[in-house]
């Protein structure tokens, strides 16, 4: 009988345990998809079609020049073009990655952040994190590989993340905003093992470049709302958790 209430305190722990992390972020999603259904999340239904058509078309022949020139960011190129592409480069998926994982990460990490920020919020952040994968790609490179933070010559002609780098800074930026430290700290780790330990090249550390982009949005966050008083806070609806 020991064994089983031991067993039933380690059950009924982790479930306080669950309910406080994911808690307030899972009774938003609901509250919002009950509410809205599909019109709770248009952004993200319309970065699902728009990825998938983008795939569809760059990988047909006489499509995949024409997907290249709006939404291919290489960092050899001239700053302002990689600019100009960075908007729809978030949706165009690598060619050698299964666009079904890509759409999966866009339908789960772009819905929940639409649900919880709004959709302002959300294009806000995704492209925070694109630019910031971006624009380390050209530091990179001026680094060089001698850097432990730099990359090699050849990786200015290697292509952009597309929609990964977004994906991992919008679960960062949830995870801050709504207090799920051990997820947060969770998605950081495994970016920062996939580096040291599985895939050391442009891609991962353009994750963690995105991870870096989000978190100085978080401080900024923090450092510029007012704060107010304990019993005046209240849950006031999206994107403000308890």
């Amino acid at each position: 009988m020991s064994v089983a209430r031991a067993g039933r305190r380690d059950i009924a722990v982790l479930r306080r345990a669950a309910r406080a992390e994911w808690g307030p972020l899972l009774r938003t999603v609901r509250s919002e998809l009950i509410t809205a259904r599909l019109r709770a999340i248009p952004v993200t239904l319309a970065a699902v079609c728009l990825t998938l058509v983008f795939q569809f078309v760059q990988n047909q022949a006489w499509g995949y020049h024409a997907i290249q020139d709006i939404g291919s960011v290489q960092a050899y190129e001239h700053l302002w073009i990689a600019l100009l592409r960075t908007p729809l480069s978030l949706f165009v998926p690598a060619l050698d990655l299964p666009v079904w994982g890509a759409l999966a990460q866009i339908l789960v990490v772009f819905g929940i952040a639409e649900t919880c920020l709004g959709w302002r919020r959300t294009l806000l952040v995704a492209y925070v994190a694109t630019l910031a994968g971006t624009m380390y790609a050209r530091i990179g490179i001026w680094m060089g590989p001698q850097s432990p933070l730099g990359l090699p010559d050849s990786d200015k002609y290697v292509i952009d993340t597309g929609p990964s780098a977004a994906v991992v800074g919008l679960a960062v930026f949830v995870c801050w905003r709504y207090r799920a430290w051990f997820t947060g700290a969770l998605v950081v780790g495994s970016m920062v093992f996939e580096v040291l330990f599985i895939k050391n090249n442009l891609a991962g550390k353009e994750h963690l470049a995105a991870i870096l982009g989000v978190l100085v949005v978080c401080g900024l966050w923090e450092a510029w709302r007012p704060v107010k008083p304990r019993d005046a806070q209240r849950v006031t609806g999206r994107g403000h958790p308890r």
